[in-house]
């Protein structure tokens, strides 16, 4: 049985190309990524040999190929940041260099339009024998690529050898062709995306053949020769529309669930709704700890058991926090529920941002829960999926800030800026925020319609806030003209050029405690103080040893904002279970003082417990 369409709400993405970011939280990010973070990626591309890989398997160069079989995509998502990147402020020296990597990568596409370097030079003969070899992985990140260069720079150099290389894709498998299941998914949310700029809608379907190949034993190379791994490592063990809980490796399963939610939206066709909802449920509410991450074992790279989340030992990788994001982000466009915006802000300014350095150029893969003080950034990695994951995702953060609605606009994220959005009726809106968010609650939206008109706007209230007070006009709405509904505060009116609504969100200090399940923190708590997960570090607490530090759920803490702490920090300050002065601060900035400990479950000082989480 699929799910009634009714239930979809079906709301547009507001690209983040009409999105300008000013506020004093992310644009400093942003520069530094513009001017630190995609440099150093392309320099450790060029440094590895990912790069010169292109040139090799062209023809260009001698040599041969340097590193692993997937390689090819680490280049791949660095240009697709750097496509986001001149999106936002062209800079002619980063498109010439990219341009310059544009023509190597179209040097080294095959006449057939076959395109990885690992084959070309390693292995021309054992092309497509080993689903786990990542040949459709590593061309998903091209097409992400391809489409983002084009839609910043016009330039259809790439995205033309993108469409040559689904055109391959598409004469070797599909029905009554081969079978083939993606051992790491990426390549079905990619062909959409080639669809919605080509508007050719065989990609779209052949992504959706692609979903379809799961679960009915097609799967054929190392993951399925692998006793420990087998089909559920990449979500082979059942068809996708009987999907019931959340399995293997974390990345592979939430690119497969974005791109089950791509489907439903350009389909039309709601058979993957109920085991969306229901994979969905399963993560969140037993698989995701309290930061955003998912996937608490090295073995895997993803799930083990349910409420199986182990603090010191957690896997969390950023790629699969970054992935979080893409799938939270599509359920809330297809079902219009903030508790999938809720999702998005909670990796945004915990799991996923904790895995790049304030300074832009180190980097975290595995995102623990506690470290003894052994556990450090660094500049890359041999498989650095993670690095060029962020150096794509921090650029294009705009695009979650709203979404068009049928009869209005929704603000899923507070973040200072401006905005223009064109309703479905073509009235254009002209959007002003100003907020301190995520340190204070207060936004102040100002609205600035082409002409004046009524729709509504739906102001997302997170589930980490306890109170609410809305202005509207110069009016303070009551109670019953104020009530929230699937996670929004819906106002609609007749809208004038100047309007203001005034959003006052609480923002207290929350205690949290895990449920029973979760042995590894039993007697423990956790503090969460708006979207910001806190955390101690050693730096603050020379004279404690690491879990040495008990804590009362009834200390008073003061909230204290510091400019000359991490780059501006707003801090929890109290005393800890035996009166010694401590201090909290945000999860995302542990690791960027001197070497120490951490810990974001710390241990309870026994008293009366309040509430669990």
């Amino acid at each position: 049985m699929t799910a009634p369409s009714s239930m979809l709400h079906n709301w547009h993405e507001v690209p983040f190309t009409k999105v300008k970011i000013t506020d004093a939280f992310w644009r400093p990010r942003l520069e530094v990524l513009k001017k630190v973070t995609l440099p150093s990626c392309l320099i450790k591309c060029e440094e590895t040999g990912r790069i010169a890989n292109f040139a090799k398997a062209g023809g260009l160069i001698e040599g041969e190929f340097e590193g692993i079989y997937f390689n090819d995509s680490d280049v791949y998502k660095v240009l697709e940041g750097v496509a986001y990147s001149l999106m936002l402020e062209r800079d002619t020296a980063l498109e010439d260099d990219a341009d310059r990597i544009i023509e190597l990568i179209a040097a080294a596409q095959e006449s057939d339009g076959y395109l990885c370097t690992y084959y070309t030079l390693v292995a021309p003969e054992s092309k497509w024998t080993d689903m786990e070899k990542h040949e459709m992985y590593n061309g998903g990140h091209l097409i992400e690529a391809a489409v983002a260069y084009y839609e910043a720079t016009g330039k259809r150099q790439l995205l033309d050898v993108a469409c040559r290389l689904a055109d391959h894709y598409d004469r070797i498998f599909g029905p009554g062709k081969r079978h083939w299941v993606e051992g790491h998914e990426e390549i079905e949310l990619a062909l959409i995306k080639l669809y919605r700029v080509t508007g050719e809608e065989h990609y779209w379907k052949f992504a959706c053949w692609l979903l379809e190949e799961r679960g009915h034993g097609h799967g054929v190379g190392a993951i399925w020769d692998k006793p420990e791994w087998g089909p559920p490592y990449c979500q082979d063990d059942v068809p996708v529309r009987e999907i019931e809980k959340v399995t293997g490796h974390a990345v592979r399963a939430m690119y497969l669930y974005s791109a089950m939610t791509d489907a439903v939206h350009v389909s039309g066709d709601p058979a993957y709704v109920a085991a969306l909802q229901r994979v969905w449920a399963h993560t969140a509410q037993r698989n995701m700890y309290v930061t955003g991450g998912i996937g608490p074992s090295h073995h895997n790279e993803g799930f083990t058991e349910d409420y199986d989340l182990p603090n010191e030992s957690a896997y969390c990788e950023t790629c699969a926090a970054i992935a979080m994001v893409f799938w939270n982000h599509r359920m809330n466009l297809l079902f219009g529920d903030g508790k999938f915006a809720d999702v998005v802000e909670r990796e945004m300014y915990n799991g996923a941002l904790a895995g790049i350095s304030l300074s832009g150029d180190r980097f975290f893969y595995v995102n623990p829960l506690a470290s003894q003080g052994d556990h450090h950034r660094v500049p890359w990695f041999d498989t650095s999926c993670c690095p060029t994951n962020l150096a794509r995702f921090l650029p294009s953060i705009g695009q979650y800030m709203y979404a068009r609605m049928p009869k209005g606009i929704a603000v899923n994220q507070y973040v200072q800026g401006e905005a223009d959005i064109m309703l479905e009726n073509g009235n254009g809106v002209h959007l002003k925020q100003r907020t301190s968010f995520p340190w204070s609650g207060g936004v102040e939206l100002e609205v600035f319609p082409a002409a004046d008109g009524v729709f509504t706007i739906q102001m997302r209230v997170p589930e980490w806030c306890r109170g609410y007070r809305v202005c509207v006009g110069g009016e303070w709405l009551s109670g019953v003209e104020a009530v929230v509904e699937r996670g929004y505060l819906s106002i609609e009116r007749h809208w004038s050029a100047g309007d203001t609504i005034l959003l006052e969100l609480d923002m207290p200090v929350e205690i949290f405690r895990a449920r029973q399940e979760v042995q590894a923190n039993e007697g423990r708590i956790a503090l969460q103080r708006g979207p910001i997960v806190y955390c101690i570090e050693q730096s603050d607490h020379d004279k404690l040893k690491y879990d040495e530090m008990t804590f009362s759920a009834r200390e008073r803490l003061l909230v204290e904002h510091r400019e000359d702490l991490l780059e501006g920090v707003t801090t929890l300050r109290g005393k800890d279970g035996l009166g010694r002065p401590c201090q909290f601060v945000p999860y995302y900035a542990w690791d960027n003082r001197q070497p120490g400990y951490m810990q974001v479950w710390v241990r309870e000082k026994q008293e009366e417990q309040l509430y669990n989480y």
